[in-house]
Order: structure tokens, then sequence, then C-alpha cells
């Protein structure tokens, strides 16, 4: 069977790396178990280091060890001209590079705790043809995926 591959945004990321406690530390550990495939792109990489550099610079060596240690695939960004063809996907055209590298690297699920942009607007989900809800909804869906009745 095909592992499950899920697509981490900055938010999720960072809620895994800063929160021993909640779905997102717990999507961090099934990549680290190989249970599941985790893949970011250069873009969530490099939103996640700035952000928790200047808001929790504590955890900065914890990023590059959750990375490392919850085998997380990093793939190249969108082009320019990939962007440019596809801002109809979503409100925010800051967000389009991370869809777009999800949308790319084939995966099943987009995490994120971004409401206003992914979560609440149910056609970004549709136009993207990919799903995509909170850390919590992912580990859902991964018990029902995993554990089909």
């Amino acid at each position: 069977m095909k592992k499950l591959n899920i697509f981490l945004d900055s938010s999720a990321l960072i809620a895994g790396v800063i929160s021993e406690s909640g779905a997102a530390h717990a999507l961090l550990q099934l990549g680290e178990t190989e249970d599941i495939l985790l893949t970011i792109s250069e873009l969530v990489f490099n939103e996640t280091t700035r952000s928790v550099a200047r808001k929790s610079p504590d955890n900065l060596e914890d990023v590059q060890k959750e990375i490392k240690k919850a085998k997380i695939k990093i793939v190249k960004d969108p082009t320019h001209a990939e962007i440019q063809a596809n801002l109809y996907l979503i409100e925010d055209p800051d967000d389009v590079p991370i869809l777009l590298a999800a949308v790319k690297a084939k995966v099943d699920y987009l995490a994120t705790h971004d409401k206003k942009h992914f979560l609440n607007d149910p056609k970004v989900e549709e136009r993207a043809g990919i799903k995509i809800g909170t850390p919590r909804d992912v580990l859902n869906w991964i018990r029902e995926n995993l554990n089909p009745e």
C-alpha cells in the first residue's frame, strides 16, 4: 500500500515543532516512524525558520532537528511562471506557491492552520484538487485510511 503523503505549510510545521502535544506534532511523529511521508517546499522551510527565529529563537535548532527526524522531504518551489498561471487557485497570491508546491508534489493532503485563506474557502480545495485541513483533520483522515472498516 502506498504511504500517505502530507504537505505541511509553515503554520503546521511550526505548531509541530513548538508544541509536543498537538496534532501537528503527532504528524511529525508519524513521519519519524515512517508511517506517512511528510513534504514541505523550500518556501515553507524558509518561512518557518524566519518565523521561529523571530518569535521563538530558542526553538530554531529544533526546526532542523525535526525536519531531519521526521524525514521531511523538501521540494522545489514552483517557478514564477507557474505561480502566475495559477493565481486563480487561492485568494492570497502569497499562498499560491505553497498550494502549488503541494499540488505538484502530488500529496494526499495539505495540513494548515490558515483559516482565512485555506480552511474557510472550500473552493480552494476544489480548485487545487487536494484535500486541505487542520493537522487534526489530517490525523482523523489518516486513521480512516489506515484502518478502513
